[in-house]
């Protein structure tokens, strides 16, 4: 069995530690537990390797976030991939700062990446891992917000929920979705 898990986010330096790209954050901590290294590949940053007896393929995006269904539609093709085998790890201001949500379909909720990613697929229908950022910024601000890094108070709190995530995607690779929401959603 092989698994597709993109972790959603902006390339450059200038995006680098944003709340905007807890996907890449999520991935390369999952990358460094898992001992799997990123090389340059078509639309993004790809790493491969196995969790047991599955096969996994890691994806951060260079198609910036609005285009994120490109590199997805791109590398599901590519390696054959079902959607109910993808895993889009995104940044969900609806839920508190380091919350953690597993969903095996749903809207895109307003999130550019998670429509476009729909468009490409043709489908809402993949799963996601939702991680909270939070959403307490002044009204008309929601841009400055997700494209800000997390205060210092905040990075403690990373620090613990961040492999927690990794865990979870552990879990869908291993034991499935329903498992995987099952065990992390109320964590």
């Amino acid at each position: 069995m092989k698994y597709l898990i993109v972790g959603l986010g902006n390339i450059g330096d200038e995006y680098r530690g944003t709340r905007h790209n807890i996907g890449f954050m999520i991935l390369d901590a999952f990358a460094e537990a898992s001992n799997i290294s990123f090389s340059t590949g078509r639309y993004g940053d790809v790493g491969r390797g196995r969790i047991k007896n599955k096969q996994v393929v890691l994806l951060k995006p260079s198609t910036y976030m609005n285009l994120s269904g490109n590199a997805v539609r791109y590398w599901k093709e590519q390696e054959g991939i079902e959607p109910d085998h993808i895993l889009v790890v995104v940044d969900d201001i609806a839920l508190p700062v380091g919350a953690i949500r597993l969903k095996g379909n749903g809207s895109d909720a307003g999130h550019n990446g998670l429509k476009n990613i729909a468009q490409m697929l043709g489908t809402q229908a993949y799963p996601r891992l939702r991680f909270g950022i939070g959403n307490d910024y002044p009204r008309g601000c929601q841009v400055d917000y997700v494209l800000g890094r997390f205060p210092a108070d905040q990075q403690e709190l990373l620090r613990e929920r961040i492999p927690i995530a990794c865990e979870a995607i552990r879990e869908f690779v291993l034991a499935g979705l329903g498992n995987a929401m099952c065990k992390f959603n109320n964590k």
